[in-house]
């Protein structure tokens, strides 16, 4: 992958040539490459991502930012680039700065992990992801698995026209199993994923005993029966409580929502929402974590942005415009997918802090209910404020003890409603991101983590 920062000479002069043209410029260039390994019963696959190579430029027209991308930063594209930008800039309805502060000052955030996968051979990255394969199948019921190693690196140089400079180097590995049972026409599988911010020692989270582990739950779900259905008491592991906060209050709290009066949240800014022991968090600067970033696409240092904070709602994720409109400051929340997206307020790692509880006494306390465990995927209603969240399977909860299992699951609900009857948050030994894409717009998706504790509420449950 080419060394990003030997096109800032390139950038800078693009900046100056548009320069007389608005009160404010500013440049995101990126390089990124990545590799997807995967082995399935049909073979192994090697998928190599296209390396992306350019930048989006953009500057202020008095009222509203114009844009362009550059895919390269050869003298005739960067050139192109420019004119299209001056040419938009003429019907600029003035030269006045854009709202807020900008970025000032030179800072690089480049924390390469001891061991990256790039080091790794393809041959050997084979050999580790066809081990995982072989361990789930060597358990009786399991009749297939397929597993994935995919790494990303990822490198972007911000620059502007007040003497602002970014740069930062942020390398994703995730690894994952997907084993799969077959009994008498029934077909059940589970699934292990893990990932982050980092190298190959991340890697070690999928070892023969984790991988034997999911796929003798995938054997179990071949006897589970089909989940209830209605109002109940839930219980939500770790990875369904992230899902909560990245649905439920996450997607509704990005202030560009507010702008456009798109969001259900906006008229009970400052309102209590929940319990005071419930807080919810985005934060791009968690060490590790699988949507962690060093600046934002503004140059925005990353922080923790409290969402709700001991049960009232405090704060949502700004860009600058958001910041300026609605009386705030930025948060570290302006991303671009890639240089050929536009940019939007976005989530990074958003979690609920864990609480006090220990796992045992969330599921005493919930006395008859559900567990619900390992999200599969969720989807949010930002005018409406209801919610639902997929699950591969969960566990009856009777007379305080956990007993017969259920396979998948949904539960649905009005967002408001099911934080307002949190009773209990568990502690955690870690706190543990999940890895996600996360879409806005007409795709562009990005890196967002989720996480949590384990939490009792109620919701409504049904089959998914």
């Amino acid at each position: 992958m080419p060394d990003l920062r030997s096109s800032e000479d390139a950038l800078r002069q693009t900046l100056r040539t548009i320069e007389p043209h608005a009160a404010f410029v500013e440049a995101v260039g990126q390089t990124a490459s990545g590799t997807q390994l995967r082995i399935d019963r049909s073979g192994a696959e090697v998928g190599v991502e296209p390396i992306l190579d350019g930048a989006a430029i953009r500057a202020w027209a008095g009222d509203h930012w114009v844009e362009v991308a550059s895919s390269g930063f050869e003298r005739a594209a960067l050139t192109a680039a420019a004119d299209s930008l001056i040419s938009q800039l003429r019907h600029a309805s003035s030269h006045a700065p854009p709202p807020g502060a900008s970025a000032t000052g030179s800072r690089d955030a480049v924390h390469p992990p001891r061991h990256s996968v790039a080091e790794m051979s393809v041959d050997d990255r084979l050999a580790l992801v066809r081990r995982w394969r072989e361990t789930a199948l060597a358990v009786d019921g399991i009749k297939e698995a397929s597993g994935v190693l995919y790494s990303q690196i990822d490198a972007r140089l911000y620059v502007n026209t007040v003497g602002g400079r970014r740069y930062q180097e942020v390398e994703r590995t995730l690894a994952a199993i997907a084993p799969v049972a077959i009994e008498a026409g029934r077909v059940e599988y589970d699934a292990l994923q893990r990932g982050g911010v980092g190298g190959q020692e991340l890697l070690t989270a999928v070892d023969d005993e984790a991988v034997r582990a999911c796929a003798a739950s995938a054997v179990a779900l071949l006897k589970s029966k089909a989940p209830p259905a209605g109002p109940m008491t839930v219980v939500l592991n770790p990875s369904v409580t992230g899902t909560l906060a990245h649905e439920s209050f996450g997607h509704g709290t990005e202030a560009d929502q507010f702008v456009r009066d798109r969001s259900y949240l906006k008229p009970i800014l400052g309102s209590r929402v929940g319990p005071d022991f419930l807080s919810i968090v985005d934060d791009g600067s968690l060490p590790g974590g699988w949507g962690s970033i060093y600046f934002d696409d503004e140059g925005t240092p990353s922080r923790p942005n409290y969402l709700i904070q001991n049960g009232q709602f405090v704060g949502v994720l700004h860009d600058r415009v958001s910041a300026s409109l609605l009386g705030g400051t930025p948060t570290g929340n302006a991303r671009r997918s890639d240089f050929l997206s536009r940019q939007w307020v976005r989530m990074t790692n958003t979690y609920v802090q864990p609480g006090d509880w220990t796992r045992e006494e969330v599921i005493e306390e919930a006395r008859d209910g559900v567990l619900l465990e390992r999200f599969t995927s969720g989807i949010e209603d930002p005018l409406g404020g209801l919610m639902q969240i997929k699950v591969r399977k969960g566990r009856r909860i009777e007379h305080g003890r956990e007993t017969e299992l259920y396979s998948s699951m949904a539960l649905s609900g009005r967002v408001l409603d099911v934080l307002g009857s949190v009773r209990a948050i568990s502690k955690v030994d870690s706190l543990v991101m999940d890895t996600g894409f996360c879409g806005k717009g007409h795709g562009d998706y990005i890196p967002a983590g989720s996480g949590g504790a384990y939490l009792l509420t109620q919701a409504v449950v049904g089959p998914a």
